[in-house]
């Protein structure tokens, strides 16, 4: 029972900013949790964390070992990328529009609304205070949108909403109060501000200002005149009628005085002050505006953007889905392309400069693209609504997925990856099944189409069940006797019984190749919702709508047992709940039910936050399982907050946001379709948290679950499993320091274990060394180990050397 999170599947993208973190490493949001592709290996996986709400701003570490991931309510998780373990929490006290690392991995700008805040980045270790308060700037008049930070991280530009963009020293200066320099001229929100350096001497000499109207302004250094430091910083020209300054009283000399957030003076002894510079520092230098260039887009936006300093080349994507590559200073069109007819919303180099990332939060769509040989290195899309039906290949290598968009995919298990994409259908696909062979993969849709030697389909609207024959494609049976919509159906693995569910509170058999009808009918209480056979088919499970579970023995056609998960189900409050989550359960019910390859535990879910595993033969609830902690979605919360109530009801249910969304994530209303009018969609479009599908994957060793935020995966956990190999008594954490500190020298560990371990343990260890190579980052050190396993095993006269060393 030692399932983990292993991955998510379905969305690759979902909103937000990606990074590449190490030139090969993609990080992009994912809903509450962070998406890692790897570009080279063709891999993706999602880490095991999760955020309170969706994910909205991510940054890696230049040395790719930390990650910082801020989410809509503004908290933030600093994780080891390596490890991926979540080391730090933090709360910010504002909503965070940008973050930065610096190039020495040392700090960490934050736009927090207004501010500016410096935060010195933590470490490895866990401490009581991680997180410290460098220095804040409070000179912005409107939310920050964009950060950069000098070569050096001496310096760092911000750009805002008040059409402005500032460059801010972080050393403070004995000679005046390090005032920011303003670079003005643009008529939008700045989207995008980066510095720029020589190829020789790697100094900044040059800054470009992007706007969300298409404008890109390049500002130079005039390093041709020295600026007077007796005048202290650059300061706005002064209106008409303003009397003249006094002179500063403050002895440069001496601790000088500094105004604080809360307008009182504080003392700044001068062994905190920096030694005064050689060089006329870049904010208190003369920048000239050396040309204006327009990217000619209209009426389109520009919504991201970035700059690659060593190529001195500059990206920007639109709200049309065009994206262009421009090589600066000149402005020269490198490419100009189309990716579809949705907003950008990410656009980012990787290190050498050679591969885009773009990515579309409405269509779930995220590409790598190399610019020089124009092609994809990573093209992934995801479903644009909810995952409804899925269902695993016979060797349980392949997933394939139907959704509310028409579309199937199949994806790898493996990788994580989809490879192919199926739109036939014209309305939603709602269910799947592989064929034995595995070459073969049937789909079913509302719009009446049907894509085993016989094919079943269950109908809504004349409560029938459609027989068809594969190979000739004609329709073989109609199979009458349901007076309701029909919702489930299932082959019994064994023979040719057929299964079905209806909302006219029977379950029927039926004997399809006989043509005699209906075998058996089981009646019940209440509507069944599904159906499910035991893989010996000695066993049927059918859920109804009060909660509970029918166990049958469709031989006998005996009532087994029962079990009510009406309150293991039961969890979770809707905005418009007027009950408790408590009182609410006679709302929760199953809705998917599917038996472990063995048959002795059964997994149930429905529209809960919770997934069941009951255990067959006891009738008692083994574990639950909670799909989602994102805040962002509905019935997540058991206790709401008293506090959002108003007169008019509750906050969350007042949609008081502004209608164009020109920055950060899409608000989209995934799944519901033909909901756009006021005041029809009752939670404001947000989903609720629900699972629609169950599979288990053949080999028992993973299942799936098709949920709201996408198809979670969860797999045996191999790190519970502990099995010694000739461990004593003895043998304890410190009889392995004592002799570690008894040994002369430490190059010679590594031959006295190697010469020392049995011979029939020899190639479990290759095996694992072979696998740690793959991911472990001490390659020297297992490579070690591997040249002394060899000349060890070359030494040796044994039967077993010549099978052991072949295998290395």
């Amino acid at each position: 029972m030692n399932f983990r999170f292993q991955n998510l599947l379905g969305a690759p993208y979902r909103g937000g900013n990606a990074v590449v973190s190490e030139d090969s490493l993609l990080l992009s949001p994912v809903g509450n949790r962070v998406s890692a592709t790897d570009l080279l290996r063709s891999q993706t996986l999602t880490l095991p964390f999760e955020a309170s709400s969706n994910v909205a701003r991510v940054a890696a570490s230049p040395d790719g070992a930390f990650l910082l991931a801020v989410d809509d309510a503004s908290r933030a998780l600093f994780v080891n990328l390596r490890r991926r373990a979540v080391l730090h929490r933090m709360a910010f006290k504002g909503p965070v529009t940008a973050v930065r690392f610096s190039p020495d991995g040392a700090l960490i700008a934050v736009g927090v609304g207004k501010l500016l805040q410096i935060w010195r980045s933590p470490g490895f270790r866990k401490e009581f205070f991680p997180f410290h308060l460098e220095r804040t700037f409070p000179d912005c008049a409107a939310a920050i949108t964009a950060l950069d930070w000098s070569p050096d991280s001496a310096y760092l530009l911000a750009g805002s909403k008040d059409l402005t963009v500032r460059l801010f020293p972080l050393k403070r200066s004995k000679r005046s109060l390090s005032k920011a320099f303003l670079f003005l001229g643009h008529r939008e929100p700045i989207v995008g501000a980066f510095f720029a350096t020589e190829k020789k001497t790697g100094r900044v000499h040059r800054v470009y200002t992007i706007s969300r109207d298409g404008a890109i302004f390049t500002w130079n250094l005039d390093q041709s005149r020295d600026f007077d430091d007796s005048k202290g910083s650059i300061s706005d020209p002064p209106s008409p009628g303003t009397p003249e300054q006094r002179p500063s009283r403050v002895n440069p000399d001496d601790d000088f005085m500094e105004l604080d957030n809360s307008n009182r003076k504080r003392k700044i002894s001068s062994e905190t002050v920096d030694a005064e510079e050689s060089e006329t520092p870049l904010h208190r230098a003369k920048w000239e505006l050396q040309k204006k260039d327009f990217f000619m887009q209209s009426p389109a936006k520009l919504t991201a953007c970035d700059y690659h300093r060593e190529l001195d080349m500059v990206v920007v994507g639109f709200s049309n889905g065009v994206f262009g590559l421009y090589q600066m200073p000149d402005f020269v069109c490198i490419h100009l392309l189309s990716i579809s007819r949705e907003k950008i919303t990410t656009a980012v180099f990787n290190k050498l400069g050679n591969w885009l990332t773009f990515g579309c939060a409405k269509l779930g769509q995220l590409l790598v693209w190399e610019w020089r040989s124009e092609s994809y290195v990573l093209k992934q899309q995801g479903h644009y609504f909810d995952v409804n039906c899925i269902a695993y290949s016979p060797d349980s290598q392949l997933l394939a997925t139907g959704a509310d968009d028409n579309k199937v995919k199949v994806w790898t298990v493996s990788s994580g990856f989809c490879f192919i994409t199926f739109s036939e259908h014209t309305n939603a696909v709602t269910a799947l099944h592989f064929m034995a062979n595995n070459h073969c993969l049937l789909s079913a849709s509302l719009d009446g189409l049907s894509s085993g030697e016989v094919i079943c389909a269950g109908t809504l609207d004349s409560f029938e069940i459609y027989v068809w024959s594969m190979k000739t494609g004609r329709l073989l049976d109609v199979l009458s006797g349901h007076s309701g919509p029909v919702h489930g159906l299932m082959f019994s693995p064994t023979n040719a019984i057929l299964a079905s569910s209806s909302w006219d509170k029977t379950v029927r058999l039926w004997d399809v190749f006989d043509g005699k009808g209906a075998v058996e009918t089981f009646p019940h209480t209440h509507d069944v919702l599904t159906v499910a056979y035991r893989p010996d088919g000695k066993q049927l499970a059918c859920s109804t709508l009060d909660g509970l579970i029918h166990f049958w023995d469709p031989l006998d056609g005996l009532l087994m047992y029962t079990i009510e998960g009406r309150r293991d189900i039961a969890g979770g409050r809707l905005m418009t709940d007027r009950r408790s989550a408590a009182k609410s359960s006679f709302g929760k019910y199953f809705t998917t039910l599917c038996y472990s390859a063995d048959g002795s535990y059964i997994l149930a879910g429905g529209n809960s936050k919770y997934i069941c595993m009951y255990d067959v033969a006891d009738q008692v609830l083994l574990r639950r399982f909670q799909i989602t902690r994102n805040l962002s979605l509905d019935g997540v919360l058991d206790f709401l907050n008293s506090k959002k109530m108003t007169d008019a009801g509750p906050i969350d249910l007042i949609d008081d946001e502004n209608s164009d969304v020109d920055d950060g994530v899409d608000q989209q209303t995934r799944g519901n379709l033909g909901q756009d009018l006021p005041g029809s969609v009752p939670n404001r479009g947000r989903p609720i948290a629900r699972t629609k599908c169950l599979k288990i994957a053949p080999t028992g060793r993973s299942w799936a679950a098709a949920t709201t935020e996408g198809v979670l995966m969860y797999s045996i956990d191999e790190s519970f499993v502990f099995d010694p190999t000739d461990l004593d008594l003895d043998v304890t954490p410190e009889k392995v320091d004592e002799a570690l500190a008894e040994a002369s020298s430490r190059e010679l560990y590594i031959p006295a274990i190697s010469s020392s371990i049995p011979s029939k343990y020899h190639q479990r260890l290759i095996e694992a060394f072979a696998d740690l190579l793959e991911s472990c980052p001490h390659l020297e050190f297992i490579l070690q180990w591997c040249q002394m396993l060899s000349e060890f095993l070359r030494s040796l006269d044994s039967p077993n050397t010549r099978e052991s060393y072949v295998y290395t």
